[in-house]
């Protein structure tokens, strides 16, 4: 059995690495040059000695990474599944590690502040989507996805929300463009639109970005953006526990969702209606990683507590030591995981994925896209000073 097992991951090991480290690359490239990039603006006149690099690393590696997926190209069966083992394990890994950044106390705090526009924003996002998809005569089915990755996390609510809709392939791969380019512009535009509105406002910036971007990678992507450019970290804390409060969200609005779909279903689909299956398990939906960074959010709280109190009396770890732990991991995560998860969303961005989608569909994700960053930007803007920390 033991041997078997070995046998049957080694492949899997190998298969990954030659991905991984094209990620690795595409993150290192991008890091130097975006510094490369600040030095000849200096050396041009642009920017004073003294000043940083206005180019984000995050923002160029996943330039080159989008520029050699859809040029040069790649082999997809040497390089994808490390591509995709990136976009997914390591983005996760790298949220995890962000759990050190914060208490267990400001984990919550950030999350419970940020609920009513999180509220506002999916709703918004679900409800316009389904009355454009009834008044433009599309499928229910590809209205219920477009209107489950806009609302609440992206492509990951898309696969959740499809199997118990019974969605069609091109219904998902439709979806799934969608959420794609409005998500990833949005990534790129909506850092700089973020510090227009809200100036260096980094939990304003933070909350614009983690209610109006679709997919964790992306949220993820311009937080780090933003983070780069302005040199405002609590933005990247306050948008990803934004993002994570977010995603559970998909406990209840799938659910809900698939309700009104099978509710609202006419007459032709009433056989089809017939054949559902059963709702999964609620628990099902929580996402994993959002359990990882809570704990390590707690790690912090326990090591904070037991270091000032107990360490010192009995010879333990420093309170300096302590620091340089927890600040070098959670550093690790945002630079190099977070960083390989980004070259990651450039090189699995694919244009030959947005051949074939109907018009309609890309009006209804615009339209959805467009209404949920309004939506936040008009609440944070006229609210968000009550959000205090």
């Amino acid at each position: 059995m033991n041997t078997a097992t070995k046998k049957k991951d080694q492949p899997f090991i190998i298969d990954v690495v030659p991905g991984l480290l094209i990620c690795f690359a595409v993150m290192f490239v991008g890091m130097y040059g975006a510094e490369f990039i600040g030095y000849m603006m200096i050396k041009a006149g642009l920017l004073s000695s003294e000043s940083k690099t206005p180019v984000s690393g995050i923002f160029v590696a996943i330039i080159i990474g989008i520029l050699i997926r859809n040029t040069i190209g790649f082999k997809q069966a040497i390089f994808g599944a490390g591509i995709a083992f990136s976009v997914k394990y390591v983005l996760r890994a790298g949220i995890v590690l962000l759990g050190l950044r914060l208490s267990l106390v400001e984990a919550l705090k950030l999350g419970a502040l940020g609920i009513p526009l999180i509220v506002a924003c999916i709703s918004s996002g679900l409800f316009i989507t389904l009355y454009l998809t009834n008044k433009m005569n599309q499928s229910n089915r590809l209205g219920t996805l477009i209107a489950c990755g806009t609302g609440i996390c992206g492509v990951t609510a898309i696969m959740a929300t499809s199997p118990v809709i019974k969605a069609k392939e091109d219904e998902i791969s439709y979806a799934v463009a969608n959420i794609t380019i409005f998500g990833l512009t949005g990534m790129v535009l909506y850092p700089f639109l973020a510090n227009f509105l809200f100036g260096d406002d980094p939990i304003k910036a933070g909350l614009f970005l983690g209610t109006a971007i679709h997919d964790t990678a992306q949220v993820t992507g311009a937080a780090l953006i933003y983070h780069q450019v302005y040199d405002l970290k609590q933005a990247v804390d306050v948008a990803t526990v934004t993002k994570l409060t977010r995603n559970l969200f998909i406990i209840v609005i799938i659910p809900f969702v698939s309700y009104l779909y099978y509710k609202n279903i006419n007459n032709a689909q009433a056989e089809e209606a017939k054949e559902k299956k059963s709702l999964p398990k609620w628990y099902t939906f929580i996402p994993l990683f959002v359990i990882g960074f809570l704990l390590f959010a707690l790690l912090r709280t326990i090591g904070d507590t037991t270091i000032e109190n107990v360490g010192a009396a009995f010879g333990l770890f420093q309170q300096a030591t302590w620091e340089s732990i927890y600040t070098y991991s959670s550093s690790f995560g945002t630079t190099y995981l977070l960083g390989m998860a980004m070259a990651g969303v450039g090189l699995s961005t694919n244009f030959q994925m947005f051949k074939g989608i109907g018009m309609k569909p890309f009006y209804i994700g615009f339209i959805a896209a467009v209404s949920v960053g309004v939506v936040s930007a008009l609440l944070i803007t006229f609210f968000g000073h009550l959000v205090v920390l």
